[in-house]
C-alpha cells in the first residue's frame, strides 16, 4: 500500500491563516507570562507571525520531502504534529483561564508553570523534526544503493 492517509504538511500548512486569523482579532493585546520573578510580554500579533513562519517552513519541509518521494517515519512525525499543533492549543487555552476573572496569586503561579513547561516541551519537540528529516534522507539513501 504506497498511499500514505497521513501527510502533516496539510495540517501545518492550512494551520497558517487560522494562526494569523487569531492573531489579528486580537490586535495589540499582549501574553504576558510571569516566571518566577521574570515577565515575558509579547504581542499575539508577533506571536502569530512567529508561529506562522515556523509552521510555513515545517510544512514546507514535510511537502518537500513527499515531492522528492522520500520516507519519513511515520510515528516521528505523528509525535512533532501531536506535540507542535496540541501544545499550541493547549497553552491557547490556559492562558484564557489566565486572563479570567480568577485573580488568585497561587492559581496563576501553578497555571503560569504549567504554561511554561508545555512550552518547554514544544520547543523541544521540534528537535524531533530535522531527526524524522534525517532519517528520510538516509533511509531512502541506505535502500537504493542495495
Amino acid at each position: 500500500m504506497n498511499c500514505s492517509l497521513y501527510k502533516p504538511h496539510l495540517i501545518f500548512l492550512p494551520s497558517i491563516p487560522i494562526i494569523l486569523t487569531y492573531g489579528a482579532l486580537l490586535g495589540n493585546e499582549v501574553w504576558d507570562l510571569n516566571i518566577y520573578d521574570t515577565y515575558y510580554v509579547i504581542r499575539y500579533t508577533d506571536l502569530s507571525y512567529m508561529l506562522s513562519f515556523l509552521f510555513g517552513c515545517i510544512g514546507l519541509g514535510y511537502w518537500i520531502m513527499e515531492k522528492y518521494n522520500k520516507k519519513l517515519s511515520t510515528w516521528l512525525s505523528i509525535i512533532h504534529t501531536a506535540l507542535s499543533i496540541g501544545g499550541i492549543l493547549l497553552v491557547m487555552f490556559l492562558a484564557q483561564f489566565y486572563r479570567g476573572p480568577i485573580r488568585e496569586y497561587e492559581f496563576n503561579s501553578l497555571l503560569s508553570s504549567l504554561i511554561s513547561v508545555i512550552c518547554f516541551i514544544i520547543i523541544l519537540a521540534q528537535v524531533i523534526f530535522p531527526i524524522n528529516i534525517l532519517y528520510g534522507l538516509t533511509k531512502n539513501k541506505n535502500h537504493n544503493s542495495s
